[in-house]
């Protein structure tokens, strides 16, 4: 499945390391030593980012919240847990 994480980027959901609230990035030195080595691969808004998606091989910064992302998320989860029922309308 994929997930919109804002900033008209859309993503797999399997691919999705982590989300981090951006505003823990200035208090760890783990964090913030990430994105200044990794400016080449961060996509999205310095600006106005309130979460940091972490795949593979980007890190997205994201206008949305964790909250919100993590909604998201588990909206899609509970669509793919549903029962696909669209044959047995066609049948009808």
């Amino acid at each position: 499945m994929f997930i919109h994480i804002g900033n008209g980027n859309v993503i797999r959901s399997k691919n999705i390391i982590s989300i981090i609230d951006y505003q823990f990035i200035s208090s760890s030195t783990i964090m913030d030593e990430m994105m200044r080595n990794n400016k080449e691969i961060i996509i999205g808004p310095l600006n106005d980012a309130k979460s940091v998606v972490i795949t593979n091989d980007y890190l997205y910064l994201s206008t949305l919240s964790v909250a919100t992302l993590k909604k998201r998320a588990s909206m899609i989860s509970t669509i793919s847990k549903l029962e696909d029922y669209s044959n047995e309308l066609e049948l009808e």
